[in-house]
């Protein structure tokens, strides 16, 4: 069956409600590779439910409508789909639990050619289910590779940015685990391509390959880790783009650039294969002091 681009335009992806609890906030810290280091305060604040803190890039994971384009109404040649962008931007400072509710839409379909798939572009924003305060939006692009050629497009990609033309101010390496994709997965994205080596081969992979929005979080691990003094309340938003898959095991070389006082540019390669696998990104932080009144604030008005 072949894509149906008004059907998919218009498709009501549903409203998801989440009971997020401190067990969510660290199992999500503990996929993205929090924890290597159990003697790491830094760290440690992220996986220990003494003083527990969010990680930022949890934002695109958060109240998460599961994995709807497998849908077969829709046409969409599912097992090649993959994870081409992703951003968040955090509206308001993120808890460790809670109730929130997330509405997704789409909100472009390109058509690249027959032979070149197609770019899916949605968007989420997610809310406190008591308040209705909007937390934070995840917007993200899928590369539909085996669905071009439908001869119509609606909407436009985000301009990539721009990585420095020179040496990186920072580098930082950080392993994964051969399991990290099955404990990721265990925060919601259950997309049998991460997990089962028979769907991973039909997709074109010689085995399961790590979640994109896990390398994702390895990378703003990195950024916090050289950045941020892992303070995570400094990182407002984050954007990037996968270049090509990493397989769960591998390690993450995270470059990073300086390019003004909140802007940072950054890109991250597989050390071991010596492949880009994540580029163009960006991270917009707030001032150490920003983040304190913020949090301040936050708490004033729980109370």
């Amino acid at each position: 069956m072949p894509l149906d681009l008004d059907r998919l335009l218009n498709w009501a992806v549903p409203e998801a409600r989440q009971r997020l609890t401190q067990r969510d906030t660290m199992l999500y810290a503990l996929g993205v590779g929090l924890g290597a280091d159990p003697l790491d305060p830094g760290q440690l604040r992220y996986v220990y439910e003494k003083d527990l803190q969010p990680l930022p890039t949890m934002a695109a994971v958060l109240a998460y409508p599961g994995f709807w384009q497998r849908d077969p109404a829709l046409g969409l040649d599912w097992v090649r789909l993959l994870h081409a962008e992703q951003s968040i931007e955090i509206h308001q400072p993120l808890s460790v639990e809670g109730e929130l509710i997330g509405r997704t839409r789409v909100t472009g379909v390109i058509d690249k050619g027959a032979d070149r798939g197609a770019l899916l572009l949605q968007e989420r924003q997610i809310t406190d289910a008591a308040s209705g305060a909007l937390l934070c939006t995840a917007s993200m692009t899928s590369f539909c590779r085996g669905d071009g050629g439908f001869g119509r497009s609606q909407g436009e990609a985000p301009p990539p940015a721009e990585i420095p033309e020179r040496a990186p101010d920072l580098v930082c390496d950080l392993p994964t685990l051969p399991q990290a994709a099955l404990i990721y997965r265990l925060s919601g994205d259950m997309n049998p391509l991460h997990a089962d080596p028979e769907v991973a081969r039909g997709g074109g992979f010689e085995r399961p390959i790590l979640h994109g929005l896990c390398t994702f979080g390895v990378a703003g691990h990195a950024l916090l880790r050289s950045c941020c003094d892992y303070d995570g309340g400094r990182i407002r938003s984050l954007r990037v783009r996968f270049s090509a898959p990493v397989f769960p095991g591998e390690t993450l070389r995270t470059e990073i650039w300086r390019a003004g006082p909140d802007d940072l540019r950054f890109r991250s390669r597989v050390v071991e294969r010596d492949r880009l696998v994540l580029n163009n990104g960006q991270a917009r932080l707030a001032e150490p002091a920003e983040t304190d009144s913020l949090s301040k604030t936050s708490e004033a008005a729980g109370a």
